[in-house]
């Protein structure tokens, strides 16, 4: 019998304040234990918290980017619990007033689009850190993470397939990295995410849900929700009851267990934070923020494909030309897709077309999803890191364009760039590799070619196609290469017919 799939994602998002949440302490990872707590993190008595604009701003960002509703007036709460690193006993949050509520995140995957709703975002501080390690059998407590700002990302019930889910998180993480609120590190904790699994017959009330917990990486998503999909599965079917829990992901066994039961949010006892007023964000704020957001995705996506701007929404005309140069690079959907999956590779897309010519837009798509992509994940390297620049790249590509090398001879000059032995046109002078283009010098060396090869001639001749290919190999092998292939073809086609 047939089972649907329910999967709504919680994501906290840490920001990128220097700054805590309520205090001024110090957010930098690595830092020695506990030397980054101060008297707010921890509520020793007679300290007030007061709110970070930062991360309020970094909110706001989010919640445009989404086009989410932006409360103008919203109220922190004490969610209140006990755990040994949760120094006050609450966690200062937000509940029934979030700043952000609404939004939505669009996601692909191999079944097409798919629109992913959001219910809220909200800030929040982040508790301490357990530690087990090292301590003679004992734990530990470091404090200096508690008080971090968060922002949580809570979607609907809206993702039928672990896949779904990867792309959602794939997409969000993309985006709070795009609009430069959080940096996005899994490994340190910066963004992880909690899965709220449940399963149901088709056209059924919601089943009972089942959270997974602290999921820092997309692999570990996507292996936590089949493993739960198939647990939670299992026992319906064997006639049992799911227990509504919150569960951890264990990596080394590739399953699930249970953690404790889940909470709901009257055992949180929430009510408003006394030492902090009402949030009130004003209009003009709102606005100061919305200028400096940069072209977010869609819209970047769209510029990448767009054959002329006519078609568009006067509305995302103003802002293409607002924040980008006016250019048409008329890409294909899966290229431009592909190119804003993040912002630093579509900022080095628009630099290297613009060094190639705007007109090789194609041409630099290819060769920075192909030999660039495949050069970076060789060296585990971000497009950041990359060892030839946009536009030295981008200069490449021209040389290909105008016929100064081929694509095959480009290949080496872009292994002797990766490896620092400077400027394509550098090199491509130091090596002799410019194109041989003179149509009098290929038809000495095709005519030579035919004569030595009189089998391969006449089996063309007797409707053999692959001799043809041979006889090209051929005449390249006799050029090194260097012979312009569209003419090689062009003239050795002239030269069989006759």
């Amino acid at each position: 019998m047939n089972w649907e799939i329910v999967i709504g994602l919680e994501t906290h998002a840490q920001l990128s304040t220097a700054s805590k949440m309520f205090s001024s302490a110090a957010t930098a990872f690595g830092a020695a234990p506990n030397t980054q707590a101060s008297a707010v993190d921890i509520a020793l008595p007679g300290v007030l918290p007061v709110a970070n604009r930062a991360a309020v701003e970094r909110a706001i960002r989010f919640g445009l980017a989404v086009n989410g509703n932006i409360n103008r007036r919203s109220v922190f709460a004490r969610k209140n619990y006990f755990y040994p690193d949760l120094p006050k006993g609450y966690q200062i949050s937000q509940y029934e007033l979030p700043i952000v509520q609404g939004g939505e995140l669009r996601i692909l995957t191999k079944s097409g689009e798919k629109t992913v709703q959001l219910t809220r975002a909200h800030l929040e501080e982040d508790a301490g850190k357990s530690l087990h390690e090292d301590f003679h059998g004992m734990s530990g407590i470091d404090l200096n993470r508690a008080g971090t700002p968060l922002l949580e990302i809570v979607t609907e019930p809206d993702m039928r397939s672990s896949e779904e889910a990867v792309a959602y998180a794939r997409v969000l993480h993309a985006l709070v990295r795009w609009i430069d609120i959080c940096d996005g590190n899994m490994q340190e904790g910066s963004f992880r995410c909690d899965a709220n699994v449940s399963v149901r017959r088709p056209g059924a009330p919601l089943g009972t849900r089942c959270e997974i917990k602290n999921l820092n990486s997309f692999r570990f998503l996507e292996r936590a929700i089949e493993f739960e999909v198939k647990r939670q599965i299992g026992i319906l079917e064997d006639g049992g009851k799911i227990v509504q829990e919150t569960r951890l992901y264990d990596p080394d066994r590739d399953e699930t267990r249970s953690m404790r039961s889940k909470e709901e949010a009257h055992d949180y006892r929430y009510f408003p934070d006394p030492d902090l007023p009402p949030l009130v964000i004003s209009e003009g704020l709102i606005e100061s923020v919305r200028k400096s957001l940069p072209l977010l995705p869609d819209a970047r996506r769209l510029k990448f494909m767009a054959e002329s701007y006519e078609s568009y929404s006067s509305k995302l005309r103003h802002d293409i030309e607002v924040a980008y140069d006016q250019v048409v690079y008329g890409l294909s959907k899966q290229d431009a897709e592909a190119l804003v999956s993040s912002k630093e590779l579509a900022d080095y897309f628009e630099a290297c077309a613009k060094s190639a010519g705007v007109e090789n837009s194609k041409l630099c798509a290819n060769w920075i999803m192909g030999e660039l992509a495949a050069a970076l994940n060789r060296g585990n390297l971000e497009i950041t890191a990359s060892p030839i620049s946009a536009e030295a790249l981008g200069r490449l590509v021209k040389r290909i364009a105008d016929n100064t090398i081929s694509g095959k001879i480009a290949k080496e000059v872009f292994d002797a760039m990766w490896a620092g032995e400077g400027a394509a046109d550098d090199i491509i002078e130091k090596r002799g590799l410019k194109q041989i283009s003179d149509a009098g010098a290929i038809e000495k060396i095709v005519d030579e070619v035919l004569a030595a090869n009189a089998k391969q001639v006449e089996d063309y001749r007797a409707g053999k196609e692959k001799a043809f290919n041979s006889l090209v190999g051929q005449v390249m092998k006799a050029t090194k290469g260097k012979a312009n292939p569209a003419q090689v073809n062009e003239i050795l086609k002239r030269r069989l017919a006759g």
